[in-house]
C-alpha cells in the first residue's frame, strides 16, 4: 500500500512546543507536532491529537456516535505512534489534518520496516494488533516513501462524524 493523496490545508491557533499550525482555505487545518526528542511520546501525541479536535469542533462530543469517533482518532494516534516506537526507530513527526469530511493522521519515522496487520490475526495473543486495529478503524491506510530518503510517512484516514 503506497498511495499518496493531497494533504489537507493548514489551521491557525496557539500551539505547544514543538508544534506548529499553517494557515489555509477554509474548512482544512493541519497541525504539526515533533516527536524526535520528546519523552512519553504517546500520550504526548493523544494529547496534542486531543487538543486539535477540541479546537475542530469534534470535542467535547455532544453523541455518543461523535464521542466514539473521537476515541477511534485518539486509539489510531496512539498505535501508529507506538508502531513507531517499537518497530521503526522512533517516531519522527505527528501531523494531523482534517477538511471536515476526513481526518488523517500521518507519522513519520526513521525505519524500514513495513507495517502491515499480523496475519492471521490472533484475537487472544498479546502484542501484534496495533496495525489490525488501524485497519479496522479507518477508511484507509498506507504507507509513503520518498525514493533516496531514509525513513517513511504511515498514514491513516478515518471519517469526521456526522
Amino acid at each position: 500500500m503506497s498511495t499518496t493523496r493531497q494533504q489537507p490545508p493548514g489551521d491557525r491557533g496557539s500551539e505547544p512546543h514543538g508544534a506548529t499550525a499553517s494557515s489555509g482555505v477554509p474548512g482544512g487545518a493541519v497541525r504539526r507536532l515533533a516527536l524526535g526528542s520528546a519523552s512519553g511520546i504517546v500520550p504526548l501525541a493523544r494529547d496534542f491529537t486531543r487538543q486539535a479536535l477540541y479546537d475542530w469542533g469534534w470535542l467535547p462530543a455532544a453523541t455518543a456516535d461523535r464521542r466514539a469517533a473521537a476515541e477511534d482518532v485518539l486509539l489510531v494516534v496512539s498505535e501508529l505512534v507506538t508502531n513507531a516506537c517499537l518497530h521503526a526507530e522512533g517516531p519522527e513527526e505527528l501531523k494531523v489534518g482534517c477538511d471536515g469530511k476526513v481526518l488523517r493522521l500521518e507519522v513519520s519515522d526513521r525505519g524500514t520496516g513495513q507495517p502491515a496487520p499480523r496475519t492471521p490475526h490472533r484475537a487472544g495473543r498479546p502484542g501484534g494488533h496495533g496495525m489490525f486495529i488501524v485497519q479496522r478503524l479507518c477508511m484507509d491506510w498506507g504507507v509513503v516513501r520518498v525514493p533516496g530518503a531514509p525513513g517513511k510517512t504511515v498514514w491513516a484516514e478515518l471519517a469526521a462524524p456526522s
